[in-house]
């Protein structure tokens, strides 16, 4: 190589240096920037991330403390107290309401399952089961047209609940006197292929003991 290359050579690698820190002091500062914003979001995240923890660490304290009361009034109001939301708010309420409905005070285990079943917040299973639970509270607390309505609602196909909503339609029958109509439901859960061997069980215990036959049912798998 001549000297006069060399000496282009290095011109041109002093240009593209002066170049590179020409565009450091203009735009450095937004690789400083970004810099920042990564490593601040970065702690954002774990501390929102810790904070997460802590809170349901928090919760999950309080529903043991609550659930260890000896009185079901006590473990009921101790539940409540528990600020909660989506899922934990649907096991908090369910709990509560088994409480209160152990104590007799069907009206506020029916406002605890109402509670969950009315917020959108809560996982679709967990509103249906509360509405069922609700719906099979009966002692006065509310009328049958309301607890048939919920749970005809309950029992359409691919409901999650449909087979023990279907059981406990039945039973309204049953409890109104209508023993062919309960007769006919328990025969229709009877041969349905989704109802477990438990419910099958049931239903044919229950066509017996209201004066029906249960020889020409076709039960699945020839049971």
């Amino acid at each position: 190589m001549s000297n006069t290359d060399s000496f282009i050579d290095e011109v041109t690698e002093e240009v593209r240096r002066d170049q590179l820190f020409q565009y450091l002091r203009r735009y450095g500062w937004i690789a400083v920037l970004v810099v920042l914003l990564l490593v601040g979001g970065t702690a954002w995240n774990e501390w929102r991330k810790a904070q997460s923890r802590a809170e349901a660490q928090a919760r999950g304290d309080a529903m043991l403390a609550a659930i260890q009361q000896d009185a079901p009034e006590a473990r009921a109001e101790a539940l409540l107290e528990i600020e909660t939301e989506g899922a934990a708010l649907a096991v908090n309420n369910l709990l509560a309401a088994a409480d209160l409905q152990e104590a007799g005070d069907l009206q506020g285990a029916l406002d605890a399952l109402g509670a969950v079943s009315a917020d959108s917040d809560v996982p679709p299973v967990y509103r249906d089961l509360a509405a069922l639970k609700a719906a099979m509270i009966d002692g006065g607390a509310q009328d049958i047209d309301s607890r048939r309505a919920a749970l005809s609602g309950l029992a359409q196909p691919g409901a999650p609940f449909r087979m023990v909503a279907l059981e406990q339609l039945a039973l309204l029958d049953v409890e109104q006197g209508n023993s062919q109509a309960a007769i006919d439901q328990f025969g229709a859960i009877a041969v349905d292929a989704e109802a477990t061997r438990g419910l099958r069980d049931r239903a044919l215990q229950m066509i017996v003991a209201l004066g029906g036959e249960i020889g020409d049912l076709a039960l699945p798998g020839g049971q």
